[in-house]
């Protein structure tokens, strides 16, 4: 992985992907003590940042490889970006889901016209699974996030932080992603030590799933001791990826970990102060941005809203916290 990888695919996913805005409320300033730049991924088609690995990874396949399919493994958003990709080259999409993931994604993954096959992630092993329907139907398998065209994509986002940053004057702050198997931080960080190295990258995770916290702080590839149980279903992930990990534990500062409840009031706020929706998932970084203050530095931090695809249910959830 490197800067040229991120740079290329920026140049492949630009009148594709959209780029978002980096907003602002001083709502927000006031209760995290310091001003909060919300990059908005949750703004991004398919209402995730998957949407750029996706189409950066397909855009990348030779053509007559394309032609015969791809095949993927997501909770959601990722199954959600691979299938719009597929479908904005005309090739197929076959998605393979946990049972437990979202309604609202396993029916908008549908909608995009590919074909979902769901499994219990408690008990069967999606890689498994992958291999098995890549080898049987001469798929290519685009992982979610151990991937290096899905990083560069991810990467594309580190590249509009530097540049708005640079345009806002912010020379110094902390930059807070939303961390599971760690494709968005990993990628954000590449790009950030080549465009501003001067931004630290951190990862925000879920209490009882912090094992990129934890692996920061040891040096040692963690695990996650379960891998359900949690609202912040976007982001759950067995570990870090052998090409993510090495990327973080070289490029990242120490993790941040927040509950679910927290998750939920940060959504509710993004709502309330800057009018968009966040997933549990998706909110983390934010979270950590307003309520675990006192470990951040700097007057600046800037936090991802990675997604915005929340069942209606969940989302009353989060504005009963306002």
């Amino acid at each position: 992985m490197n800067i040229e990888m991120i740079r290329a695919a920026a140049q492949r996913i630009e009148g594709h992907a959209r780029r978002t805005p980096l907003l602002t409320s001083p709502f927000l300033d006031e209760i995290a003590g310091r001003r909060v730049w919300v990059k908005a991924e949750c703004l991004q088609h398919t209402g995730s940042f998957k949407f750029r690995g996706g189409y950066s990874a397909l855009s990348a396949l030779p053509a007559e490889q394309r032609a015969k399919g791809v095949i993927a493994f997501s909770s959601g958003n990722h199954a959600q970006g691979v299938a719009l990709a597929a479908k904005m080259h005309g090739t197929s999409a076959v998605i393979i889901m946990p049972a437990d993931a979202p309604q609202l994604k396993i029916d908008n993954t549908r909608s995009l016209g590919a074909e979902v096959v769901l499994y219990d992630r408690a008990t069967e092993d999606r890689d498994e699974i992958g291999d098995r329907l890549s080898a049987e139907r001469g798929l290519t398998l685009i992982k979610p996030f151990d991937e290096p065209q899905v990083i560069a994509g991810q990467g594309t986002i580190g590249l509009e932080i530097a540049q708005d940053a640079k345009a806002h004057g912010i020379k110094d702050a902390d930059v807070i992603t939303c961390c599971g198997g760690g494709g968005l931080t990993s990628g954000i960080a590449l790009a950030l030590e080549a465009e501003a190295p001067t931004l630290r990258v951190r990862p925000a995770e879920p209490e009882g799933f912090d094992d990129v916290a934890r692996s920061l702080h040891s040096g040692e590839l963690k695990r996650n001791a379960a891998l359900s149980g949690n609202i912040c279903d976007a982001i759950i992930t067995p570990q870090a990826g052998d090409l993510t990990w090495p990327i973080m534990q070289r490029l990242c500062g120490a993790g941040l970990t927040v509950s679910e409840d927290e998750a939920l009031r940060a959504m509710g706020l993004a709502f309330l102060r800057l009018k968009i929706v966040a997933e549990p998932g998706g909110a983390v970084a934010l979270a950590a941005a307003l309520f675990r203050k006192d470990q951040i530095e700097g007057s600046d931090v800037i936090v991802t809203i990675s997604g915005g695809n929340v069942d209606p249910a969940m989302f009353t959830r989060a504005l009963d916290t306002l």
